[in-house]
């Protein structure tokens, strides 16, 4: 028996879109523990293009920018039967279109897009959800690792998953009347992901983020899925509305002895 016991466990995972993305080893972490997962994405193509990677697990479309989408997920849940024991939100979005403009200059449409995509879906999903989820089931969102430094590559989205960092406290506090449903987020390092690719300047970040961490080696996407695992199952009981960070010690390291040579060695 697995110490995670997720056998026959029916977890929701929103946001697989390729081989790279969280979602993607968060389904082969969930298949290896006998799990059972259900996909959800945004559009019909995405569907047809995730069902070849996925094969015989369910995938369904819903565009969470839309709340009737939304209902319509719950809907077709009920419809198949299928109550939840966990729910992994891995869903974010910024238009990056014109490149990075200082913060002071976001526009409200992308901030606001940015906020419904990254941070309300969360709280829209699961209040539709809520009637599909078992007395014990677990919600795990993905969040950045530290929403206060301003790493300027990454634009307004640090606010943004600062909020969504918030909501998972207060979702978690709002359906703790609902059984012993808890709410959490994995606040991960810089990854190598086919998303983080088209934030301009981000690999200049990711390479930065390798040096910094205690181990001098990248922090990796299967990493960050184990972690989702484990507050997806009964092992991580205890644990409601926090923050876990998943960053190969990143956050500790910015004085690193190399770091601090690299910055401060006169240039030829």
């Amino acid at each position: 028996m697995s110490f995670l016991g997720l056998a026959d466990k029916t977890v929701l995972v929103a946001g697989l879109s390729n081989k790279k993305s969280i979602a993607w080893f968060v389904h082969k972490a969930l298949l290896a523990e006998s799990a059972r997962p259900v996909h959800v994405v945004k559009t019909r193509e995405l569907a047809e293009d995730a069902r070849k990677l996925v094969g015989d697990c369910p995938v369904l479309v819903c565009d969470v920018s839309k709340q009737a989408e939304i209902d319509a997920l719950a809907a077709e849940l009920g419809r198949r039967g299928l109550d939840l024991d966990g729910f992994v939100h891995s869903l974010a979005y910024a238009n990056y279109a014109e490149g990075l403009r200082p913060f002071h200059e976001t526009r409200r449409e992308d901030f606001l897009e940015a906020v419904d995509v990254s941070c309300f879906s969360l709280m829209a999903m699961a209040r539709a959800l809520a009637p599909r989820l078992r007395p014990r089931a677990s919600i795990v969102t993905l969040s950045i690792s530290h929403t206060h430094l301003a790493t300027e590559s990454y634009g307004y989205m640090a606010p943004v998953k600062a909020a969504l960092d918030a909501a998972v406290v207060f979702l978690a506090k709002s359906l703790a009347q609902q059984g012993e449903v808890r709410v959490n987020s994995v606040k991960a390092g810089p990854l190598k992901t086919s998303s983080s690719a088209g934030i301009p300047g981000y690999l200049d970040n990711y390479l930065f983020a390798e040096m910094a961490t205690l181990r001098h080696r990248a922090l990796e996407t299967a990493e960050v899925a184990n972690a989702v695992l484990f507050l997806l199952s009964e092992r991580s009981s205890g644990i409601n509305a926090q923050g876990l960070v998943v960053d190969a010690g990143l956050g500790v390291n910015f004085f690193d002895r190399a770091i601090v040579e690299n910055a401060t060695r006169p240039r030829p």
